[in-house]
């Protein structure tokens, strides 16, 4: 029979996270994690398994209560572009309060490139994010609120591309104007009174007749 742990599991997660998020995954050692977690060596790889396993541990315990949590609040209140548009904008709020910024995006931009394991992890993690957005705008698209056209997978790879982007920025320049800007620009793409007129429509809107040659 297996002998219990002596220790909480909940409390030396939440230490390894904190260490991860704070030093990033290459310049965390497991000496490291075993001393933020009040863990030796041994103990540790006895219980996590590796520092991988670990880390992944933790990115989905730094989800659970961060992005699948707001996604979960936000589509069950909300309807889809203020989902979005709340999502967004608690993502800049969170940005400029915390400046260890995301502990998804940062492990995106640190350790994806260089280890193929752990960015599988997060580019499996990411795609929730996509897929969140997907539903939105394809709920969006079905009900008139968002623009019919790009299609929503286009859609949601640039609302995907502008939260990595909003997280980024936000570490170098954190001024709310910039950021709320940014995403203020890219939900006015969503508006159905955004979509550009087609070619043959001149710029009031009134569609030019088609004489068949090209227009001057």
């Amino acid at each position: 029979m297996p002998r219990p742990r002596a220790f909480d599991d909940a409390a030396v997660l939440d230490a390894a996270t904190d260490h991860f998020w704070r030093y990033g995954y290459a310049a965390t050692s497991v000496r490291d994690l075993g001393d933020a977690m009040g863990l030796v060596p041994a103990s540790l790889y006895n219980a996590f398994g590796s520092k991988h396993a670990l880390f992944a541990r933790c990115l989905d315990r730094y989800l659970d209560a961060n992005m699948r949590a707001r996604i979960a609040r936000l589509e069950a209140t909300h309807p889809p572009l203020a989902a979005i548009a709340a999502f967004l904008n608690e993502i800049v709020t969170r940005s400029l309060a915390d400046a260890r910024g995301c502990l998804l995006v940062n492990s995106a931009l640190e350790v994806a490139p260089h280890d193929v394991r752990i960015g599988s992890v997060i580019a499996a993690r990411l795609g929730e994010l996509e897929a969140f957005f997907r539903r939105c705008v394809l709920a969006g698209q079905r009900d008139g609120s968002i623009a019919a056209l790009p299609p929503a997978n286009d859609l949601a790879r640039l609302l995907l591309t502008t939260v990595m982007g909003l997280r980024v920025l936000a570490r170098g320049k954190p001024e709310p104007a910039l950021l709320r800007g940014a995403a203020r620009q890219v939900l006015a793409l969503l508006d159905p009174a955004s979509v550009a007129p087609s070619a043959t429509t001149g710029r009031t809107g009134h569609t030019r007749p088609n004489t068949g040659k090209p227009h001057q």
